[in-house]
């Protein structure tokens, strides 16, 4: 009888990738290959089963408040058209008016006029310093 390394098996367990299917199979082997003489409490089926409901329910809490985190930036930026504002570049310190806005996959990107007359693209977030 071979059994397979356990290396093998645990290769496709990443925290992220374990959902409520992986851990009834689990548990099924688990009641499957347990000892009949000493079967599992019920209490620490109870308790296996209410830990496996609360980090569900924390991973859709923590989805949930990225969702939220999202909209507040996305609400945030609207709020910046027509505002005068400093931005850090590689070139150092710029100062502009927020002209347009845009979503991406990865946020909201905002269009800058400087005070030159340039236009300036794909400035995220988190490069401005100060609004004005």
């Amino acid at each position: 009888m071979s059994i397979d390394g356990i290396s093998s098996a645990s290769t496709n367990l990443r925290p992220s990738g374990l959902n409520q299917e992986a851990f009834l199979k689990i548990l099924l082997t688990q009641l499957t290959y347990q000892d009949p003489m000493k079967p599992m409490d019920n209490q620490q089926f109870m308790a296996q089963m209410a830990q496996f409901t609360s980090l569900e329910q924390t991973q859709q809490l923590n989805d949930k408040i990225a969702t939220l985190v999202s909209n507040q930036a996305a609400l945030q930026s609207v709020g910046l058209i027509g505002r005068t504002v400093d931005i850090n570049t590689n070139g150092g310190t710029l100062t502009g008016t927020v002209t347009g806005l845009s979503f991406t996959g990865g946020g909201p990107s905002l269009t800058l006029r400087t005070s030159a007359g340039a236009t300036l693209q794909d400035i995220s977030l988190s490069q401005i310093i100060a609004v004005r």
